[in-house]
């Protein structure tokens, strides 16, 4: 049962450096223990080692990296007549962009060796590049999604 009153999305500053939202949205994802000042650093840090690297523009790496993993339909457990299944559903914009830079994240910190910042910024470069565990976890989602495509009804 849905609750009755959903409260009103908070507006985000952009970041001070590329005056962004979606890199100030990450910023906060990053941010353990409240410590913004080294989260603001590890993200501008790898924000840097993508420019050097890809001689383009870190901010459109970086976007570019979001919308490849940014997943349309995720599959969600429904319960009809005693038995749970899963039902495919598309994801709400706000929803998606969530997902895709929790697993960005999630991916970068699960890869071996070197500093945070150096692993944030292979990352997503992988993913700009269609390549990746990022990009591996949106497609195994949508196959998810596909193979339960005939339980869609219980929507």
């Amino acid at each position: 049962m849905p609750r009755r009153n959903r409260p009103a999305r908070r507006q985000i500053q952009p970041d001070n450096k590329y005056n962004n939202i979606q890199i100030a949205m990450m910023i906060n994802r990053m941010m353990r223990g409240g410590k913004k000042s080294v989260s603001q650093r590890l993200m501008y840090g790898a924000l840097d080692i993508i420019e050097e690297r890809a001689k383009r523009n870190p901010v459109e790496v970086f976007e570019l990296a979001v919308r490849n993993v940014t997943p349309s339909v995720e599959v969600k457990p429904t319960r009809v007549g005693g038995s749970t299944y899963q039902v495919p559903t598309e994801v709400p914009y706000h929803r998606a962009v969530t997902l895709a830079m929790r697993w960005i994240l999630e991916n970068a910190r699960a890869r071996g060796g070197k500093d945070m910042a150096e692993k944030l910024a292979a990352e997503l470069m992988d993913a700009a590049n269609g390549q990746g565990a990022s990009i591996k976890k949106k497609d195994d989602t949508h196959r998810m999604a596909e193979a339960n495509r005939a339980f869609a009804h219980f929507r």
